[in-house]
């Protein structure tokens, strides 16, 4: 779902999407002339695999999501919780996809693997 940054008012523009099994439910609102914030909830579920068992596991991806757009660079150290659409097009498939990488891409453990106190490197 993309939508044009100039037609976002300061009116709530309510929207809801899924992108690969997870969907997000929120509002769009400008927030000034460069500016757009984003507040939503994130909801489903992602395969993963434990980083450290190997074993695929489903994670919920339950959350908040809080977000500013901007249409142009920002440069600040305020608000590290900005996505820069510089062609003037919110692309709100590309934001739900990104929080999807996010959890992939970091460090994660299953159930049985948290749970698991004992030494995770193995000296041989």
């Amino acid at each position: 779902m993309k939508i044009v940054f100039n037609k976002i008012g300061s009116t709530k523009k309510t929207f809801e999407l899924t992108v690969s099994g997870v969907s997000l439910e929120g509002f769009l609102v400008k927030r000034g002339y460069h500016r757009v914030r984003l507040e939503g909830e994130m909801d489903g579920e992602v395969k993963l695999f434990c980083d450290r068992c190997g074993e695929e596991y489903q994670y919920d991806m339950k959350s908040p999501l809080n977000l500013t757009l901007s249409d142009e660079v920002i440069e600040t150290e305020d608000d590290l919780d900005i996505i820069e659409f510089i062609d003037g097009i919110i692309d709100l498939e590309f934001i739900v996809q990104s929080e999807i990488s996010s959890i992939e891409n970091s460090f994660k453990c299953c159930e049985k693997c948290s749970e698991d106190e004992s030494e995770f490197e193995k000296e041989f």
